[in-house]
């Protein structure tokens, strides 16, 4: 088998390809280092190739998809406020390239693709937990473009009969995650919070809740996708639970301050996994307390990430406030 893993550096990629290797597969990596890092593929740098490329434009890195079995589109930019702020460059990297590794799929008769959407997409939902067929409530560019892609990936299966399946990943966490850039998810905040002794920087009262699933249980789901023979499906891929910010940092342990909440953020996110089990029978196996613990045994990881605190918070999400506080 040969797989392609667009995104193979990032956080959620690396962790595919240690899978796919694992599982004897010829893996190919294509990987603009935008938020990826090289850093974590090193281990596996010679039993791997490695195209850095920019797939929002069509190049030479479509050869690569000759005699290809399996393609997994993780490439995206992710985050709010950097959406807000440069529109364009979410729409080329999450629009446009998903637009050109279709249409490479397609012309080389790969035998499944799989696409990495986001739950992003519900917005704020009316019911919990939330279904696959909730409407559709981008409330920024990055969610927005990543249904775009999700859009491209239908009307492909629909049309060209390409073998797509479409995850819409919850609140995934797990050892890799992104270390720099902009200010965004829980994990990655708060674990650099701890290694600089600095306390949580909890939004609101910390009561919200999220369906934090760990890395290794969306591998397991992309997996399960190209092994499906369920074609133009989207399922979502959530943890079966939810929890709030106030038991991540119990469980982290430190001390905590609150910043004020923000608009046009849901104060839960709660997958509705049914269907995934029914059709493809996956389901999570990674708990909260472990996936936790797995993360405080390799926190060094975070030790060069940014550390934010209550000021320098603020002044990085203004423009969450401008836009979204309707």
């Amino acid at each position: 088998m040969k797989s392609i893993v667009t995104g193979g550096a990032g956080f959620i990629g690396s962790h595919l390809v240690d899978k796919l290797l694992a599982m004897g597969h010829e893996v190919i990596v294509l990987d603009n280092f935008s938020t990826g890092r090289k850093e974590n593929l090193i281990h596996v740098e010679n039993k791997i190739k490695l195209v850095e490329c920019d797939l929002s434009i069509k190049g030479d890195w479509v050869k690569d998809f000759n005699e290809v079995d399996w393609v997994f589109h993780l490439a995206s930019l992710a985050d709010i406020v950097p959406s807000i702020q440069n529109p364009e460059g979410y729409f080329r990297s999450n629009v446009d390239a998903t637009f050109y590794v279709l249409e490479a799929t397609r012309y080389a008769n790969v035998k499944r693709f799989v696409y990495s959407a986001s739950s992003s997409c519900y917005g704020i939902p009316d019911k919990y937990p939330t279904p696959e067929g909730s409407n559709i409530r981008p409330q920024y560019p990055y969610a927005l473009a990543k249904r775009m892609g999700e859009e491209l990936v239908e009307h492909w299966a629909q049309l060209y009969n390409l073998p797509a399946i479409s995850l819409r990943f919850f609140n995934v966490y797990g050892i890799r995650s992104r270390t720099s850039g902009t200010y965004g998810a829980v994990f990655g905040v708060f674990l650099a919070q701890k290694l600089a002794d600095k306390p949580y920087t909890v939004v609101g009262d910390g009561e919200q809740t999220r369906d934090f699933t760990y890395v290794t249980d969306i591998v397991s789901a992309l997996i399960a996708a190209a092994e499906s023979s369920c074609s133009n499906k989207i399922y979502n891929v959530g943890s079966d639970t939810t929890v709030s910010v106030n038991k991540i940092a119990e469980l982290l342990g430190g001390d905590k301050v609150h910043i004020p909440k923000r608009p046009g953020e849901p104060d839960c996110t709660y997958a509705d996994i049914s269907k995934i089990k029914n059709d493809l029978g996956w389901q999570p196996t990674i708990t909260i307390e472990e996936g936790v613990g797995k993360i405080l045994e390799n926190i060094d990881y975070w030790k060069e990430a940014t550390v934010w605190d209550p000021e320098s918070i603020a002044d990085a999400t203004s423009d969450w406030f401008k836009y979204l506080d309707k």
